[in-house]
């Protein structure tokens, strides 16, 4: 019967009259709630050559001594971290203690060689010459086979770029023709998404038809020149020559000769490119293929032609007498998709028939024999890689074969040799299951598009055009049954109580449903956590801690604040008739209007009247607060620090709620500000949050960065509460003071995370002149640490800790490296710039003599 119900009330739908925030998606989440496993990032060979940083640990330079004049050493990078190096000269071993961080847009760095095209001194620092006699012999011995960045990262406008920056918009590169015959013509570079280009034929302009997606490290992508090198002529391919004369392609090609060397790409960039070597295929040889332009099955195939010893024409065959539309496709020994013969069926795998072939099942001998034709050899085909990490039901991120601008989730759903079948999850038009190759250059890890900006396609992130044709449909469903939850409506109007921010209440679709209850209220649950201003404490609010009262499902729910992650779980009702009471009761455990959200919809005005209430008196109406939860099973962690706390401070006693006001006028609705708790209980209510937070599922890091972080807390928290009475006489003595402390605090990295703070609001203190007591140059990661949480920088640490960065690289870093490589919005870089630079300042005025 649940099964029945459960197929007419699928639909989970949002209502047409609202407009809905499309939701961020994010992989851990995902591969959470469905159990799928991300295939392993080492088997995209193209994404793992791909240097992030032109700058990798191992690579040698020739860096300046100081304070010695024109006298350098060799010195290897040992990490990074954005225009970041640490280095180590080279003699030092594995000894740490003379590492050093530069940064690359201002110190003395150079490639190998440099020093001796410009006649400059290698000199082995003072600190090693013991451990060198022979410098010579020593230079020999750790140069051979050593490389260098480019120097074209090292100087100049690319000084400092990440090596694929280096193909930038306006850049130029030279496409081999894909199909037809040789020749190549050139391309400019309209988008560079991690080395994933959109390209446009040179003279095209504005039209967008012909564009294309190639990764970087493509075999029919080069740099300029490339075409006269090879011998290749240099023409726009076949498809676009009709658009312009002879003469126009003409003086379009002298023109990109003219500015040839605005626009050139290294060619070191290109040095990682698998090499074509030589095939041994010849005209009307047999084999089974894979059409590049809709890889959806195997078909037989021909070669057609061979253009040199390295490329050669495919066709798909197709025996219609009639049939005009052949589409051959130049290929080389490497080339996917390519397989002899009987491959299929030795595999298990379909082989679909030419069109026009007589017959349901195809036979290769007859066929063969037939077209009196001879199948391509075993060894025309390099060997199949079989370990390769890929396995069915992994997840993996893909482009649409259909339309390469869209890169979706995509599953595999099967695997034989060096072939994956892959099923995309939410492309905007249906696609079939398509066929890749595992070094198929159109697939990527986890995590590549957040990583490299662009969106991903997910069933959670739905197109506006899909979601417009579910809205149009949303009548025709059915919505009869016992299991099916009639619509729930936000009624942002009301009284949102202390817990939810009543701006994002307002944001909410108007209304969730009608469809599965457990389902609908599941979401209905999951938009309220977020819309909270401690999503934590709003599921600790309604987590099933007790007996099941409602005798329904539970569902674990999950919320995410201060970069933590909380789960419960939560018991929803899954029978229609007890939706009602289920959402009034749910409202109350919030200490909210009863009608917040509902089944019914509040128009004008509420029936609880909750227009005319304000904070102070709510239990009048709905009940007592209840009193603090006895029998939920504390951690040993929680235990020792509510033990604390009781013997250092008394919890405030927290005032009635919701008395009667005066009638306001009809346009102030609710004037607490959006983004400022409504009643909230002070700084002893947010110490018992963190207390009972800890009842919630926390998913952790490293235990002894925690360990390393909590040490600091529990001191901090130590020195705080060991003195109420001053805290008390502060509060009251010192009114101004504690006002302006009050201000500063209102700057919060989550207050609300929807708006981002615009720099006129950031406030930062004027703090008193910073004594140090070491010199930072000589600080650890741990100093470091210890250091930023005595400020109110606090939740950053962890990042300093998880980088390792000490002392050095903190005197470092400015607020565009802070930006970049911890990944933080304007306001917090600013706040923990004005930090830094403090601490710089007390530098330069205590140690730089």
């Amino acid at each position: 019967m649940v099964e029945e119900e459960f197929v007419h009330c699928i639909w989970l739908i949002v209502d047409a009259g609202s407009v809905v925030e499309e939701a961020e998606f994010s992989w851990d989440d995902y591969l959470e709630d469905t159990g799928a496993t991300a295939a392993p990032h080492s088997s995209f060979r193209h994404v793992d050559t791909s240097p992030q940083n032109g700058f990798i640990p191992g690579m040698k330079l020739e860096v300046a001594i100081k304070p010695g004049p024109d006298t350098y050493w060799v010195a290897t990078i040992i990490t990074t971290c954005g225009q970041l190096l640490l280095l180590r000269y080279d003699g030092y071993g594995e000894d740490r203690k003379a590492d050093f961080w530069c940064d690359i847009m201002t110190a003395d760095l150079h490639p190998l060689g440099w020093c001796e095209q410009n006649k400059k001194t290698l000199k082995v620092p003072e600190g090693i010459k013991d451990k060198i006699p022979n410098q010579i012999e020593f230079l020999q011995q750790i140069l051979k086979g050593a490389c260098s960045p480019p120097a074209g990262l090292l100087e100049g406008l690319h000084r400092g770029k990440n090596s694929l920056d280096l193909i930038a918009p306006g850049s130029r590169l030279e496409c081999q023709h894909l199909k037809d015959y040789l020749g190549a013509w050139i391309v400019t570079v309209l988008e560079n998404i991690g080395g994933r280009l959109r390209l446009r034929y040179e003279g095209l302009a504005d039209v967008e038809q012909y564009d294309l997606w190639m990764f970087y490290l493509d075999p029919f992508l080069h740099p300029m020149g490339w075409a006269s090198q090879q011998g290749y002529i240099l023409e726009p391919p076949l498809a676009i020559r009709h658009l312009k004369t002879e003469t126009e392609w003409q003086e379009i090609l002298a023109k990109v000769k003219e500015e040839e060397e605005e626009s050139l790409v290294p060619t070191d960039l290109f040095k990682d490119k698998p090499v074509v070597g030589s095939h041994a295929f010849s005209v009307n040889m047999k084999l089974e293929a894979i059409n590049p332009k809709a890889p959806f099955a195997i078909s037989p195939a021909t070669v057609t032609k061979v253009l040199d010893d390295k490329y050669f024409l495919i066709e798909i065959d197709d025996l219609r007498p009639d049939c005009t539309t052949s589409q051959p496709f130049i290929c080389h020994v490497n080339s996917a998709g390519l397989f002899p013969v009987q491959w299929s069926l030795k595999n298990g795998l379909h082989l679909n028939p030419p069109p026009g072939y007589p017959g349901q099942d195809f036979d290769w001998a007859d066929y063969l024999k037939q077209c009196g034709a001879e199948a391509a050899p075993q060894s025309c085909f390099p060997l199949l890689n079989s370990e390769h990490g890929f396995k069915e039901n992994m997840k993996l991120e893909a482009v649409n074969s259909e339309n390469p601008e869209e890169i979706c989730v995509a599953t595999i759903t099967k695997v034989k040799d060096s072939y994956l079948w892959l099923q995309l999850e939410s492309s905007k038009i249906p696609v079939p299951e398509f066929i890749v190759s595992v070094e198929s250059m159109n697939i990527f890890p986890v995590g590549w598009c957040e990583t490299n900006g662009y969106q991903i396609l997910s069933s959670r992130t739905v197109s506006e055009g899909l979601k417009t044709q579910e809205l149009n449909s949303a009548d025709t469903i059915v919505t009869n049954g016992k299991y099916c939850c009639p619509k729930i409506y936000f009624n942002h109007r009301c009284f949102s109580g202390p817990y939810l921010n009543k701006g994002r209440i307002a944001e909410l679709p108007q209304s969730v449903g009608p469809g599965n209850c457990v389902l609908v209220l599941k979401e209905v649950l999951s938009l309220l956590i977020n819309a909270a201003y401690k999503p934590s404490r709003v599921l600790r609010e309604i987590q099933l801690d007790e007996e099941p009262s409602w005798h329904g499902y539970g569902e674990t729910l999950k919320a995410k604040y201060k970069g933590k992650s909380y789960r419960a779980t939560v018991e929803v009702v899954r029978t229609a008739d007890r939706v009602a009471d289920f959402c009034r009761q749910t409202c109350i455990k919030l200490e909210c209007c009863p009608n917040l959200f509902g089944p019914q919809m509040v128009l004008d005005k509420c029936s609880e009247n909750c227009s005319v209430l304000t904070k102070t008196k709510y239990t009048h109406y709905y009940g007592k607060r209840r009193n603090k939860r006895i029998g939920r099973p504390p951690s040993i962690h929680s235990n020792i620090e509510a033990s604390m706390k009781k013997a250092n401070r008394k919890r405030k006693k927290r005032k009635n709620f919701f008395v009667h006001k005066k009638k306001r006028s009809s346009t102030s609705v609710d004037n607490t500000p959006v983004g400022s708790p409504q009643g909230s209980g002070g700084e002893d209510e947010d110490d018992q949050d963190e207390i009972d937070e800890e009842s919630l599922t926390e998913d952790s890091t490293s235990e002894q960065q925690e360990e390393l972080l909590e040490e600091s807390e529990v001191s901090e928290k130590k020195s705080q509460s060991s003195s109420p009475t001053q805290s008390e006489q502060s509060h009251f003595g010192a009114p101004d003071r504690d006002k302006r402390k009050r201000k500063l605090r209102t700057f919060s990295f989550s207050d609300d995370e929807n708006k981002p703070p615009s720099p006129k609001e950031i406030k930062i203190e004027v703090d008193e002149k910073l004594q140090l007591d070491s010199n930072p140059l000589e600080w650890s990661v741990a100093d470091v640490v210890r250091f930023l949480k005595s400020t109110d920088c606090a939740p950053l640490a962890r990042i300093f800790l998880d980088q390792e960065i000490d002392g050095q690289a903190l005197l470092l870093l400015t607020l565009p490296t802070v930006q970049e490589c911890m990944d933080l919005k304007l306001g917090p870089a600013i706040k923990l710039c004005h930090h830094i630079e403090r601490v710089k300042f007390a530098f330069y005025q205590q140690f730089a003599n």
